[in-house]
This record gives C-alpha cells, structure tokens and sequence, in this order.
C-alpha cells in the first residue's frame, strides 16, 4: 500500500525539488559574481534547507544530534557513513556556520541546476573515481584548502553508498590525504541513519516517512598515527549507525 501511495506522492516531490534547483541556480550565479564566495555561501545554505523542505513531502523528518561546542575558528575533517544523496541536505544545512565542502564525483560538475555551479565555485572538489592518484591530488587540494581557510571537508570514506543502511568498510586513502594536508582540523564523526529509506524503492518511486537521523560523535584531534586514527573514526561513526539492526 504504502509503495502504490508513493507512486501518486512522489512526482509532487520532484516538481518541489527540482523547482529548488532552478530557482536558486540564478540567484547563486548572481551572488557569486557580484560579491564573490560571500555572496555564494548563504544561497547555498537556503537552497539545501528548501531541498530538505521538499522532502517532507514524501513525510521525511530530520533530526540533528549535536552534543559537542565544535570551533568555526579552525579547520573540521567531517567523517560520515554514506546511504543516499540525501545524506547532503542536512549536513550541509546543520553543518552551514562551518562552510562544509565536498568531494564529489566529476560527472556532478556539469549539467545540475544549483548543485554543479556550487561544486565548481564554493571550494569542493571533483574527481574522477576512475583514476585514483588524481584523485588522491585533488582531495589533498581540498586539504590545503580547509587547512587554510578554516573551512570544513566532508567525506564518505566508504566510497559508495549503501542501500541498506548497513555501513560498508572504510577505504582510507582519500581520508589519510585529508587528515596529511589538514594536520590542525579536528575530526568530527557523524553517523547517518535511514536517509537510505529515501530511495528503499529505487529512484522511483520515493520511500515514504523516512526519519532521518543525524547524530554528531565524539571529535577526535589528529594525533598523527593515522593508521590507528583512521581506525578510531571509523568505530566512532560506525557506533552510531543502527538502522540495519
């Protein structure tokens, strides 16, 4: 029933979201080229609250758990199990004050209302997952860059994601290149839970009432065994994804 219900929901949801996009496309075009990366960030902010606005459309509720006073004042290393696109939303939106930046596949560069215009100019950078030491480069890029700017990276150490909620092993290099050209970020774990039941179903239709968790862990401050570090962030993020017991 409640598949044959999501059928008659869900193109109401795509109008609303890709609406979003379009609407704000122009509007971060304008913000970026009159006052440049200021004018880009609070856009890009609104342009995710609405996108998970759209969302509650199909009865998604977020809830973002955060215990710990994290800095603005110096870099963050966001570590986070990866179980849907609509893992993004929300850490961009909770996350705005700490300007979280992403690595994100080249293909997403081009051709997306909104969400291209935002990874080639807001300071993400784009890979191509067939070709792992340029890879490897452009995520140590984004390492200087938050090292410098006080900004903050996002990455999904999985490298795919899952389609169950149940979280799949880390693979290290692309976090270790982080962790090596960002020594003064603190890391801060964040485990995702039920954003997969978004897209139980496939693209289409949407899965209905996901209630989607976020929940800050522990931060961790680089202590340069990045071996046992990496170790230590993957327990911490992993500890708190319960979707698939």
């Amino acid at each position: 029933m409640q598949k044959l219900l999501s059928y008659i929901i869900t193109p109401f949801f795509f109008v609303a979201f890709g609406l979003c996009l379009l609407i704000f496309h122009p509007i971060q075009w304008i913000g970026f080229k009159i006052f440049g990366y200021s004018g880009l960030k609070p856009s890009v902010s609104k342009l995710n609250f609405c996108l998970m606005r759209s969302t509650n459309i199909l009865g998604t509720t977020y809830r973002f758990t955060n215990n710990y006073d994290l800095p603005t004042d110096r870099p963050l290393i966001i570590v986070t199990n990866h179980q849907s696109m609509y893992d993004i939303p929300p850490l961009i939106w909770y996350m705005r004050k700490h300007h979280p930046k992403f690595v994100s596949k080249k293909e997403l560069g081009k051709g997306i209302p909104s969400v291209s215009f935002n990874l080639v100019h807001g300071g993400s950078v784009l890979i191509d997952r067939n070709d792992g030491k340029s890879a490897i480069m452009e995520i140590g890029k984004l390492g200087t860059y938050i090292e410098e700017h006080k900004r903050s990276a996002v990455i999904f150490p999985e490298g795919t994601r899952s389609r169950d909620g149940h979280p799949k092993p880390f693979k290290p290099m692309g976090l270790k290149m982080l962790l090596k050209k960002a020594p003064s970020a603190l890391i801060v774990p964040i485990s995702i839970n039920n954003s997969w039941k978004l897209v139980r179903f496939g693209q289409f239709p949407m899965g209905l009432g996901a209630k989607v968790r976020l929940e800050v862990q522990q931060p961790i401050e680089n202590k340069g065994n990045l071996d046992e570090l990496v170790k230590q962030i993957e327990a911490s993020v992993v500890s708190g994804v319960n979707s698939f017991k």
